[in-house]
């Protein structure tokens, strides 16, 4: 969602990745299915590869978000002392959404990651509000 954040907040200057909690697919690109709902949006995620957390996030990052609560308890588990603050669910920006978790967009059935596509884009658009209204008040 770099380009999302780069286009609608560029005075933000977000530094964003993506990473997973296990090591399935490290190294792989993402879904073909996901690369086709992107683009439709205008995203490229042609250089996206998968990979796992590393230590070093939970320093590099202000702010870590997981998709849903099996991520988040797995991130807090390996979070360091100081880190856990930093910890969030991405859907929490996104209450409209009323859910906690992303769903996992395989068992979406047709429409399922254009589906998630929508709750992921909720939640950056929240997140950006919130910085936003956050840096003010700084």
């Amino acid at each position: 969602m770099r380009e999302l954040a780069a286009r609608e907040a560029p005075e933000l200057a977000l530094e964003i990745d993506s990473a997973g909690t296990a090591g399935y697919h490290v190294g792989d690109p993402p879904d073909p299915r996901t690369r086709e709902a992107a683009a439709r949006r205008g995203y490229d995620l042609s250089a996206l590869r998968a990979r796992i957390v590393e230590p070093g996030d939970f320093q590099r990052f202000d702010l870590i978000l997981a998709m849903d609560r099996e991520n988040l308890r797995i991130l807090r588990q390996r979070a360091p002392q100081g880190a856990l603050e930093r910890l969030r669910l991405l859907l929490e920006f996104a209450p409209a959404a009323a859910l906690e978790d992303v769903p996992d967009p395989y068992y979406g059935g047709p429409n399922g990651f254009e589906e998630v596509l929508d709750l992921v884009e909720a939640g950056v658009r929240g997140l950006i509000a919130h910085l936003r209204v956050a840096q003010r008040g700084a």
